[in-house]
């Protein structure tokens, strides 16, 4: 961000790198005193406030651990407040005002402009209210064709309106990354066998995982496809070096990881071991796909080997991708810390991808951001395993998913004690917007004539 808009933003009180994360955490305050309300807890229930603040985060922060069962505990209203704050946490706070200001017709200023790239971590302010509306058509558009076809399996088995319901309650879940269901204590365990629904269900997931810059490019490159005749060799031209990328690493993601989990579970009689070949491998798939950030459970988390157990690790802190739904380092991040080692080992004189050389402020950004993800992710877990007394295996579990906002769980958070529940309520606070928060800040961070410039010094490593 230049400096001159900088300083623009801070003569308003507060610049963007504060404002996104104050914005989520009213709304999780706002999403707590209404879940306090009697009429959003279902008769014989009783919600303590650290309930509803568990609640409120674990929804604006579209994770998905729960202390409560959703289906049960909540009321109606409760569970729209509940998706209420999905949605808004899915597309983002400032997304949601913005889309708002532009519906009432109100005049956007620099700084709202400013504010608004900076959410999405863009780094140009040209066409950005077209990029707003068609973020927010988009996320409604792929919201409803998932509804659509979960109707399909809702309504024959729950009847039209509650179907319908249960439909629109799940796609937007899906879509925003949350993992927050309605069906069951077991997630979706109970539908493990139903291909159509588990496919479904991916299909969303990756749909809010790959981002709005992918989506969009895609689109405009099928919209080429279309007035043009030399189909193929065109159309793969016209993807930006970004959607390839990202294309490719979350094919990769998703393969690798069903082989590992597949390979990890197929004698384990408590998770796949006891189903059919294509069943056992569409539940690796799905568990490989739910790994990065999505939070629904088709098999028993609890029951997982400890292999499957790190390659949930590894996963779930990769996460998604940039401008999306899903939470995590983000995969063309860990993707540049790791393909930098390798052009360094292999004495490149850049590093670069698609023949585009990755610049050195992104390559600081991306291992910063991982470095400091990493950190907290290992400090927070050892502090849930001292205070809780649980086992490291699940403390690190739990708080991967956690500050990944990824939402599984093997059974843990529910038998927390207050202290416990307050560092897991942390950590999804700081999952939604840490990263975001450290992309703003190296963003904004100059290179150049910063500071004293030193004398090389000499160091030994490796």
């Amino acid at each position: 961000m230049k400096m001159h808009t900088t300083r623009h933003t801070q003569t308003r009180g507060l610049s963007p790198v504060h404002l996104i994360p104050l914005s989520f955490l009213a709304a999780v305050l706002a999403g707590t005193l209404l879940l306090l309300l009697p009429v959003s807890t279902a008769p014989g229930q009783h919600t303590d406030p650290l309930t509803a603040l568990f609640t409120a985060t674990t929804s604006v922060c579209v994770t998905g651990l729960v202390v409560v069962d959703t289906y049960l505990h909540w009321s109606l209203f409760g569970k729209i407040v509940i998706l209420f704050l999905i949605q808004l946490g899915g597309l983002g706070i400032i997304t949601v005002l913005s889309t708002l200001m532009l519906l009432l017709g109100r005049k956007f200023t620099l700084s709202d402009r400013t504010l608004l790239s900076e959410t999405f971590n863009l780094s140009t302010r040209s066409g950005l209210l077209q990029f707003l509306s068609k973020v927010v058509a988009g996320t409604f558009l792929m919201e409803g064709i998932g509804a659509a076809l979960y109707c399909v399996r809702f309504i024959p088995r729950f009847g039209a309106a509650r179907g319908i319901w249960y439909a629109v309650f799940h796609a937007i879940s899906a879509f925003c990354n949350a993992g927050i269901d309605i069906l069951g204590p077991d997630s979706l365990c109970a539908w493990a066998s139903d291909g159509y629904f588990l496919c479904v269900t991916m299909a969303l997931i990756v749909a809010g995982g790959l981002g709005f810059v992918v989506w969009f490019d895609l689109t405009d490159s099928l919209s080429s496809l279309l007035h043009r005749k030399d189909v193929l060799r065109r159309g793969k031209r016209r993807l930006s070096e970004h959607t390839r990328l990202v294309l490719r690493s979350t094919a990769a993601l998703i393969v690798f990881g069903a082989l590992f989990i597949y390979l990890a579970e197929r004698e384990n009689p408590d998770t796949i071991g006891r189903m059919p070949v294509a069943q056992a491998l569409l539940n690796s798939v799905f568990q490989s796909v739910t790994f990065r950030t999505a939070g629904f459970a088709s098999v028993p988390q609890q029951s997982l080997t400890d292999v499957s157990c790190l390659v949930g690790y590894i996963w779930m802190f990769i996460g998604g991708s940039p401008v999306g739904t899903a939470g995590g380092v983000k995969t063309v991040t860990m993707f540049i810390v790791i393909w930098n080692a390798f052009c360094y080992i292999a004495h490149r004189r850049s590093t670069a991808i698609f023949r585009r050389r990755i610049s050195e402020t992104m390559i600081r950004k991306a291992a910063a951001i991982v470095v400091v993800s990493l950190l907290f992710s290992l400090a927070f877990s050892a502090l849930l395993a001292a205070v809780s007394g649980a086992p490291l295996r699940d403390a690190l579990y739990e708080i991967f998913s956690a500050l990944a906002t990824v939402g599984l769980s093997r059974g843990l958070t529910p038998t927390l004690g207050a202290a416990s529940r307050l560092i897991v309520i942390l950590s999804m606070y700081l999952g939604r917007i840490g990263p975001i928060s450290m992309a703003l800040f190296f963003a904004n961070v100059r290179t150049g004539n910063q500071g004293t410039e030193y004398a090389e010094g000499r160091f030994y490593v490796g």
